[in-house]
C-alpha cells in the first residue's frame, strides 16, 4: 500500500486524469455526434443499443492510445529521474514498483470507462430514449473494457519499463488503436490474437445487416473468452515483472 501510495504521489502533477478525460471527451463528443445524427434520421434506431455499439467501437480506438500514453508517462518518471537505484537503496523491490505502477493505471483507466459509462447514460436520457436504462448491458459493457484494459496496460507497462525511448511504447498504442477500430474486418481466428480487438469482442451489444437495415442484437459473451484473456493479462504481466527486476540498472 505504501508503495502504491508513493507511486500516486508522484503523479500527482502530472494530471494523468487531465488528459485522459480530454481524450475522453473527443471521443464521446464524437461518438454523440454520430449517433445522434443517425438516429435523428432514422427514429426507429433510436436505443441504447445503438450508442453502445457505436461507442464500443470507437474505444477499439481511442483506449489503447490512452493506455499507451497514462502508462507510458507513469513509467517514465523513472528512466528520466534514473530513480531504480534510489528505491532499491529504500529496500522497495522493484516487482513491488511494478505492481503500483500496474495499479495506478488500473485506476486512472478504469475511472474513466466508469465515466464514459455514465456519459452513456446522459446522453441517452438526453436525447430521450423510451426504453429503461439497460443496467446489466452496461455492466457487461464496462466489465469487458476494463478487463481489455488491464491486459493492454500489462502490455504498455512492459515495453515502457523495457525500453528506455517512450516512443516504441507509443507507437504500439496507436498501432493497437489501429488493429483494435478495424478488428471487426479481421477473420475471428486473427482478430483474437490481438488483445485490442476485444473491446469490440465483448460487446454484449452487436449488429447485422437484414434487407440493407442495421438490427441490433445483445449476445452472451460466454466464459472462454474472458479466460483466454485473463491468461494473456497474466502472461504479459509475469513475463514484464520478471524482464524488469532483471535488468540492470
Amino acid at each position: 500500500m505504501g508503495t502504491l501510495l508513493l507511486e500516486f504521489y508522484k503523479i500527482r502533477h502530472k494530471r494523468l486524469f487531465l488528459m485522459l478525460a480530454i481524450l475522453l471527451s473527443i471521443e464521446l463528443a464524437w461518438g454523440f455526434m454520430a449517433v445522434s445524427t443517425s438516429m435523428t434520421k432514422n427514429p426507429d434506431a433510436a436505443t441504447w443499443s445503438a450508442i453502445l455499439v457505436t461507442i464500443t467501437a470507437m474505444n477499439g480506438l481511442f483506449l489503447p492510445i490512452g493506455s499507451a500514453v497514462i502508462v507510458s508517462r507513469i513509467c517514465d518518471m523513472e528512466h528520466k529521474g534514473r530513480t531504480w537505484k534510489l528505491l532499491m537503496a529504500t529496500s522497495v523491490s522493484r516487482k513491488a514498483v511494478y505492481l503500483a505502477k500496474f495499479v495506478s493505471a488500473a485506476v486512472l483507466m478504469g475511472g474513466a470507462v466508469i465515466l464514459q459509462a455514465l456519459a452513456i447514460v446522459a446522453f441517452g436520457i438526453g436525447f430521450g430514449l423510451i426504453e429503461p436504462v439497460p443496467i446489466g448491458v452496461l455492466l457487461c459493457f464496462v466489465a469487458g473494457t476494463m478487463l481489455t484494459n488491464l491486459v493492454v496496460i500489462a502490455l504498455q507497462q512492459w515495453v515502457s519499463l523495457a525500453i528506455k525511448n517512450q516512443a516504441f511504447s507509443l507507437c504500439l498504442g496507436m498501432i493497437g488503436g489501429f488493429i483494435g477500430m478495424t478488428a471487426s474486418l479481421f477473420p475471428p481466428q486473427v482478430g483474437r490474437l490481438f488483445i485490442w480487438s476485444y473491446y469490440v469482442d465483448f460487446s454484449p451489444v452487436t449488429y447485422q445487416y437484414v434487407n440493407e437495415t442495421m438490427r441490433f442484437t445483445t449476445r452472451e459473451i460466454g466464459l472462454h473468452l474472458p479466460i483466454i484473456v485473463v491468461l494473456m493479462g497474466i502472461a504479459f504481466y509475469l513475463a514484464g515483472s520478471i524482464h524488469v527486476s532483471r535488468q540492470d540498472v
